[in-house]
């Protein structure tokens, strides 16, 4: 039925042929450039910056070696379970309902009962204050290993936030900053209890649309409550049987689970990696559908702006040079990356100085750096409209709460300077000079760090599964609440701590999260780094020079 549909309707958009290029001078902010411009030049120089350094041989081995003694002991506390001699806390099968089918696979919660159980007190902590860029959390034990939890009634003040994605320090509760927002939930209310299709349309909800397409430099854009289902419940309406999707290996599960949805065809293709997704697309272009070879009815490339589990920036003007040359549409997912990153916070195309209109769907969330909630698609015209009437997202769900659009406008108005103030420039470089300064000196400490030194998303490797988890209760024994992810989340030789810089710390702040790293570093021995960090920046960049022919 999408199908159908976009070969219909959203023909004048995603033609076989190619779209459009109309330059955007008169709606957009940026200057038309060429596939072999400055663009490119820019991808060149910010490929140049990104770090994905390899730890030792013997951390590996440790660490599988680490997984494997977890593995064992799970096995002997599984047959200690079965004979009686500990006690099973895990959802287990009624007796008298044993001929049924299962609910609960043993072997499936495994990894579960044995290995997360474990930790699981790093996780789902409960936080009683507003999260900026410090907040307070309530105290809890537990008497059984983790099965349950009980509060002590004590409350840990002042923890720095070094997990939220609050880029720009837009979760912030000044009365004089949220004064548009109360008046806008005096107003409207809470929420609207309908549709927009049908009377859950406000004012205030075309106004944010219009504020996104301008901010974005685009024709027409449409929002969404859910930032999750924009992109699940978009991408089934824009490609279906017939088509081919070519996804990065890293991408978000939103993207992937939109994907799966829309029974397109899907090929995964490796990191940021150019010559993988080229050959790919030769392929896709010469052999076309499995069995038949017809062509494809359309072919999708879909990225992320920055990559939230890597820290790594898309390398955009390859990806729209390839889309380009294969005829190709591209869907670029700038969740992390809208408000973060470029002079002015409009994400990665104003990064790569490229033009927004060669990119055929642009999508982005409000719940990072503007503090609220929600999502966006932009693009041109025809297919916005296309979307608003073939969405699940657009059809079924809630309009968006009045009062989290009000926040989003506020803080885009502030973003763009129409509140009449230089605050969200401000924030802006503040974000960038902690971004660059946080990652430098994790570098001059000896700790590996992935990612592009633009972005605020600070990937740690920590590798060694007992190392994730006491690293997590060191640091918030010392005040510095961090989000630590490992396998399934991450390849099992993986296993990292991700810090979310921000706008709203402070100097001190970050000397203070720096001098609990370097010493719990050094505690636990994190430092796998090899190379020789200078803080100093290169004095020259190869892209700059031609040899004589």
């Amino acid at each position: 039925m999408a199908t159908t549909a976009a070969d219909g309707n959203l023909k004048p958009y995603l033609r076989k042929n190619g779209v459009k290029r109309e330059h955007i001078g008169k709606i957009g902010y940026h200057n038309h450039k060429e596939k072999n411009g400055q663009g490119t030049d820019v991808a060149s120089r910010c490929h140049k910056h990104e770090a994905f350094e390899q730890a030792p041989m013997y951390v590996a081995v440790l660490t599988y070696l680490g997984f494997g003694i977890v593995t064992l002991f799970g096995y002997l506390r599984d047959f200690l379970r079965a004979v009686g001699l500990e006690k099973c806390n895990i959802a287990q099968e009624r007796e008298k309902q044993k001929d049924f089918v299962p609910l609960y696979q043993d072997f499936e919660n495994f990894y579960t009962r044995n290995l997360y159980m474990r930790v699981r007190d790093n996780w789902n902590r409960p936080i009683c204050s507003l999260p900026g860029p410090v907040f307070d959390l309530m105290e809890r034990v537990s008497d059984d290993y983790n099965w349950t939890f009980r509060f002590t009634g004590k409350t840990i003040h002042n923890v720095i936030n070094m997990g939220s994605y609050n880029y720009l320090g837009f979760a912030e509760n000044n009365a004089d900053f949220l004064k548009t927002v109360a008046d806008k939930l005096c107003q409207y209310g809470v929420g609207v209890c309908s549709t927009r299709q049908e009377i859950g349309n406000l004012s205030i909800h075309e106004e944010l649309e219009q504020l996104v397409a301008n901010f974005l430099g685009v024709e027409s854009a449409m929002t969404y409550g859910m930032g999750f289902a924009t992109n699940s419940m978009n991408i089934p309406a824009l490609v279906g049987r017939g088509c081919l999707i070519l996804s990065d290996e890293l991408n978000h599960t939103s993207l992937i689970l939109g994907a799966r949805l829309s029974g397109a065809t899907i090929r995964v293709f490796k990191h940021n990696n150019m010559q993988s997704l080229e050959k790919m697309l030769k392929e896709a272009v010469c052999s076309g559908q499995p069995r038949t070879h017809r062509p494809w009815k359309k072919i999708l490339i879909v990225v992320e702006g920055i990559y939230s589990m890597e820290g790594s920036v898309v390398l955009l003007p390859e990806v729209i040079a390839l889309k380009k040359k294969y005829k190709a549409y591209l869907y670029l997912d700038e969740a992390h990356s809208i408000g973060a990153v470029g002079q002015t916070g409009r994400g990665v195309t104003e990064l790569f100085n490229v033009n927004p209109a060669d990119v055929d769907v642009m999508m982005g969330t409000f719940t990072k750096s503007f503090g609220a909630s929600g999502g966006y698609i932009a693009g041109k015209k025809e297919l916005v409209d296309y979307l608003r009437t073939h969405s699940h997202s657009a059809v079924y769900a809630t309009a968006m709460s009045p009062p989290a659009t009000e926040q989003i406008i506020r803080a885009m108005k502030c973003i763009m300077g129409k509140d009449g103030s230089t605050e969200g420039l401000r924030r802006i470089r503040q974000l960038a000079e902690n971004t660059k300064y946080f990652r430098s000196r994790l570098k001059e400490m000896g700790f590996i760090i992935y990612g592009n030194n633009d972005s605020p998303v600070v990937p740690v490797l920590l590798y060694m599964p007992a190392k994730v988890v006491a690293f997590a209760r060191e640091m918030l024994a010392r005040k510095i609440g961090v989000v630590v992810v490992g396998f399934p989340a991450t390849p099992i030789t993986e296993a990292r701590a991700r810090f979310c810089v921000s706008a709203a710390h402070t100097r001190d702040m970050l000397n203070q999260v720096l001098d609990c790293m370097n010493e719990v570093g050094d505690l636990l021995c994190l430092k796998f780094s090899r190379r020789k960090y200078s803080p100093q920046p290169d004095l020259c960049d190869e892209t700059d020079f031609e040899l004589d022919s």
